[in-house]
């Protein structure tokens, strides 16, 4: 009955973990090119009880002591485009995630979104983190385009072909589900992950660039519902063992006291 306590509790603890990231996906319904979570859990060590009162040879009793969570994974799936008016907003359409320089030096992830010129100069997420490699935009261009291959142009004054100013490339990795979080829609490569290896938009099944577009969250309402039903009805079920044993445990002290 004692192990009952401690298995219940490690159930409540696996799914209190579960539902924070449903709630999660919840709150960032709305947040362009935000990636749901997925809790994936695991059993804890089986160990061998015996039976005091089972035939010579036969096979012990094993027990589990539980439940945790293995892991936290992110969930790449596409989610829907949206047209915006301007030219700076990009989606990726497809596989493939765009570098950025954080600024202690660390390469990080991003899905795209609406993007802007820093204060250098340099091509930038919205909260001027510069594109890798760096492309840098000359003061007063006009008519900023991305194709679809990612290549970069813009209108100079006096010039009647636009100028090519840099392209953007698209990572991929292995394991890209174990990929950290690390918020405002940026990733970090990690050991399992592996290290990213890039290519040209629509090259090696990476995605295409697609400007004046932004991409949704890839939460389904409907299915974090159900979801989060389920992470309540376990963690209902746990806190119910831990009730039960408890109630066993006073029954015995009753009737040791009788």
């Amino acid at each position: 009955m004692m192990d009952a306590l401690y298995i219940g509790s490690t159930g409540m603890a696996a799914q209190q973990t579960g539902l924070e990231a449903i709630a999660n996906n919840l709150a960032n319904m709305n947040t362009p090119a935000f990636k749901r979570a997925r809790v994936a859990f695991s059993d804890l060590v089986y160990r061998d009880r015996g039976l005091s009162h089972a035939l010579p040879g036969a096979a012990g009793v094993h027990v589990g002591s539980g439940t945790r969570v293995g892991a936290v994974d992110t969930v790449f799936s596409q989610g829907d485009l949206r047209s915006t008016d301007s030219a700076f907003d990009v989606a990726i359409d497809g596989a493939g995630l765009i570098e950025v320089l954080q600024a202690d030096g660390s390469a990080a992830y991003s899905r795209g979104g609406s993007l802007r010129v820093n204060a250098d100069g340099l091509l930038a997420l919205g909260n001027g983190l510069p594109l890798q490699p760096p492309i840098m935009v000359p003061s007063g261009a006009e008519a900023f385009r991305i194709e679809r291959d990612g290549t970069v142009s813009v209108h100079l004054a006096g010039e009647v072909a636009p100028v090519e100013v840099g392209r953007i490339e698209l990572a991929l990795f292995n394991g890209m589900e174990a990929l950290r979080p690390l918020g405002e829609n940026l990733h970090a490569a990690t050991s399992l992950s592996g290290e990213p290896w890039f290519a040209r938009s629509g090259e090696d099944g990476r995605g295409t660039l697609a400007q004046r577009f932004l991409e949704g969250a890839n939460v389904r309402m409907a299915d974090e519902l159900v979801s989060l039903m389920l992470a309540q009805r376990a963690f209902e079920a746990n806190a119910k063992i831990i009730q039960a044993s408890d109630d066993m445990l006073a029954i015995s002290n009753n009737l040791r006291r009788g």
